[in-house]
């Protein structure tokens, strides 16, 4: 009896061990780590000391474990948003809360903006539509308004990931950036009059800030069709 339960205890701890979560848990952390190249399933073997057959049994390639990862990461910033939130903080807290996660996770921008309407992106786009209908817009608007908000988020997570493949990780932002300007404050002033007026706010501009600017831009636009 004693190796029968023996060997019982063994099996629950090695499906605990090779679960689904457990094995996107693991391809995070070598994405943080090492990036989308460095994910494959020779690396999660080794990782988790286990065979590939293992892995497969959970999931069927990589495309669905990316897919699993970033819906992962999302989920998480869904959760953590105040449900008893007004519905402009609240979008505001979910559409930072992307942000943050593409900031921390810069291949997470990648995967949301290379397929549209996965289901991580259905996570946000749900998101945000509630809180769009709890602010009242007139349903024939409702999408739009969401869409409009959804865009912005997706716009920045492909800037966000052509940033990451251009840029080493290590890239000293204030550095590269006060070389941009450098470049704009050389255009002819006559060609280029604003970009020359705004070049000396671009080495310190804080991409947290502008962005949720831009949210609170679109909201404002919103609530006049409330």
């Amino acid at each position: 009896m004693e190796a029968v339960a023996t060997k019982k205890q063994r099996t629950e701890r090695r499906t605990d061990a090779l679960s689904k979560e457990r094995i996107v848990e693991t391809a995070i952390e070598i994405l943080d780590t090492n990036g989308e190249g460095a994910l494959t399933f020779r690396a999660l073997t080794t990782r988790l000391a286990t065979g590939a057959g293992a892995i497969y049994w959970h999931v069927a390639n990589k495309d669905e474990l990316l897919t699993a990862a970033t819906t992962a990461v999302i989920v998480r910033v869904m959760a953590e948003v105040n449900k008893g939130a007004e519905p402009r903080d609240a979008i505001r807290a979910i559409t930072l809360g992307v942000f943050d996660a593409i900031d921390a996770h810069p291949w997470v921008g990648a995967l949301l903006s290379g397929e549209p309407w996965q289901s991580a992106v259905l996570e946000i786009f749900e998101g945000i539509g509630v809180q769009v209908q709890a602010l009242g817009v007139p349903e024939r608007a409702q999408f739009d308004c969401a869409s409009a908000i959804v865009n912005y988020v997706l716009g920045l997570a492909g800037q966000y990931a052509a940033g990451a493949r251009l840029l080493p990780r290590e890239t000293d932002r204030s550095a590269f950036l006060a070389t941009v300007a450098a470049q704009w404050v050389r255009l002819a002033p006559a060609e280029y009059p604003f970009v020359h007026k705004v070049a000396a706010q671009l080495p310190e501009h804080d991409d947290r800030e502008q962005f949720l600017a831009g949210i609170d831009l679109i909201l404002a636009g919103i609530e006049t069709l409330r």
